[in-house]
């Protein structure tokens, strides 16, 4: 089977459309084929696959890890939700920038973004499970957040003017991106 991968205006953040055989039994995919992904070009070295289950207007990010820097191929399990990636390269012309995405189950696509992005995700269905795989092993001493609605970035996510999306502490606290990018952390991007 083929997986597709398909750029975004941010380089290095990529969509991944596996091909996806259905009868009426159901569905069957490849979703992760490193061989296969190496030959086009994108080499991920798995270390980890972490779950996620949130409920409707649950916003959870912008997370990263600077150390070791972690790429994560993300794909949603059920339900249907908004994901998005930030550069976080200060050498990066598109330093700052975001891509997101709504992306749901039946898609059966991924969404990669390699180390020294930031991810978040917005729940839009009643709850959703997302799944992703991870260039490297979680580190809790090195790992921060930029705030969501940080006017800097200026993410446009689907929310309505009159709902708050949910938080957690940690990402109600977040830093702005220009506060990340005067910390001696930033520098290892």
């Amino acid at each position: 089977m083929n997986i597709e991968i398909q750029k975004t205006p941010i380089k290095d953040v990529l969509v991944l459309r596996p091909d996806v055989y259905r009868d009426e039994r159901g569905a069957f995919t490849e979703l992760f084929k490193f061989q296969h992904l190496k030959d086009q070009g994108l080499e991920i070295n798995v270390k980890q696959c972490n779950y996620s289950k949130s409920t409707k207007n649950i916003l959870r990010g912008l997370h990263f890890q600077y150390d070791p820097p972690m790429g994560k191929l993300m794909r949603v399990v059920s339900g249907r939700v908004f994901l998005v990636a930030v550069d976080l390269r200060k050498k990066s012309s598109t330093l700052g920038k975001w891509f997101g995405k709504e992306m749901c189950a039946d898609d059966l696509e991924l969404l990669w973004a390699p180390g020294c992005f930031a991810r978040g995700f917005y729940v839009l269905s009643y709850d959703a499970e997302i799944e992703y795989l991870t260039s490297s092993e979680y580190n809790k001493a090195g790992e921060a957040s930029i705030m969501w609605n940080d006017p800097e970035i200026g993410i446009k996510w689907p929310i309505s003017p009159t709902t708050d999306p949910f938080l957690s502490d940690k990402d109600r606290n977040a830093q702005t991106l220009s506060e990340w990018l005067k910390t001696p952390q930033s520098n290892l991007f």
